[in-house]
């Protein structure tokens, strides 16, 4: 996946490309192509997007206020590392909250983009890049908990979703085929508009997340 910024007359202002260059940089390390804990160096990384560097520096300040970056020098930053402890309590405030809006999304999403979403979910392979699949689960978790209406909890969703994505196992994560199958799961409860069901569904795919990463734990896969 190419994650490179082309400039055209609509976007040749320092403001509008410090947001692309926002926008590429958050992507990038939610689809883990900059890991956590990982260096973030700003004039590498203008070069590499072929962008000058005061975007690039408001890009970094920003993912910095949004705590997806911390400061390791005068230009120079690393992805924030998240602690297992972190990572668990943000899984379980996941589950209070994403249980809670995809009940409230229930009925309120066009079949049509949830059939498209069912067949791009199943459409996915082993064989793909990992930030595919990352894309994927982006899509489904953002739109579930944006159907809802209420727009303090999906940005409260958004927040937590990004911290619990920061932590890293050693290993892969390697849940593909069980994420696609929950995935799956929840996007057709939501088809056949049951909440009961689209709420058992979200809570059994975080509670699997959860339990995977406790024995990847209990194996030495800490990253």
């Amino acid at each position: 996946m190419s994650f490179d910024i082309v400039s055209n007359p609509s976007t040749s202002s320092s403001e509008k490309l410090g947001e692309l260059a926002y926008q590429t940089l958050r992507r990038m390390i939610l689809d883990k192509a900059l890991r956590s804990g990982g260096a973030v160096v700003e004039g590498r990384l203008a070069e590499d997007l072929k962008i000058s560097r005061t975007p690039m520096r408001e890009a970094l300040l920003r993912l910095e206020g949004e705590g997806l970056l911390v400061r390791a020098g005068a230009r120079s930053y690393s992805v924030r590392f998240v602690s297992v402890q972190e990572y668990f309590q943000a899984m379980k405030v996941r589950e209070m909250l994403e249980v809670e809006a995809v009940g409230l999304a229930v009925g309120k999403i066009d079949k049509k983009q949830l059939q498209a979403l069912i067949k791009k979910t199943r459409a996915l392979s082993s064989g793909q890049q990992e930030q595919a699949h990352w894309q994927v689960d982006d899509q489904i978790h953002t739109l579930m908990a944006r159907a809802g209406g209420n727009e303090v909890l999906a940005r409260t969703i958004d927040i937590v979703r990004t911290n619990s994505r920061l932590f890293e196992l050693a290993t892969p994560f390697n849940r593909i085929e069980e994420d696609r199958a929950e995935h799956v799961a929840i996007l057709e409860a939501c088809l056949a508009e049951d909440a009961d069901l689209a709420r058992s569904a979200m809570r059994t795919h975080l509670q699997n997340l959860r339990r995977f990463v406790l024995e990847r734990l209990a194996e030495g896969s800490v990253g």
